[in-house]
């Protein structure tokens, strides 16, 4: 192999190790950003409180909605996933629908106001639902 030729292999071989370790470091970023506790605790919080109307996948059509008028938000909907930031997301969590001027269905979570991570990891869940 000439000179050249080696300069290319050890250039590509640098830009994909880089490339590699970026992504790796941005995948621990962003699972260390919530604490495994905190993603724990919303697992629990999900079953208990948001998946009676929601659902377990987070399709709308948990058990209560059958008797639910509006029918509870489907988080698999990619239109509205792309139509709202996450701080709405996370203020429909602690506030409830009437925080953001929907159903009053949607109750508020007040005591969650002190536990910013286990919020993020709701919000987190919910925009794991989209398709």
């Amino acid at each position: 192999m000439r000179l050249g030729q080696m300069r290319g292999v050890v250039t590509m071989g640098t830009a994909l190790a880089i490339t590699s370790a970026f992504w790796l470091a941005a995948a621990s970023v962003s699972a260390e950003e919530i604490p495994a506790a905190a993603q724990e605790e919303a697992k629990g919080i999900f079953a208990m409180r948001c998946a009676t109307c929601h659902g377990p996948a987070g399709a709308g059509d948990g058990a209560a909605a059958v008797a639910m008028n509006p029918k509870p938000r489907s988080f698999s909907d990619a239109e509205w996933q792309k139509s709202v930031t996450d701080a709405h997301i996370e203020q429909v969590i602690l506030g409830g629908g009437p925080s953001v001027g929907k159903s009053p269905l949607m109750p508020p979570n007040p005591d969650l106001a002190s536990k910013p991570d286990v919020v993020k990891a709701l919000r987190a869940m919910v925009r794991g639902f989209a398709k």
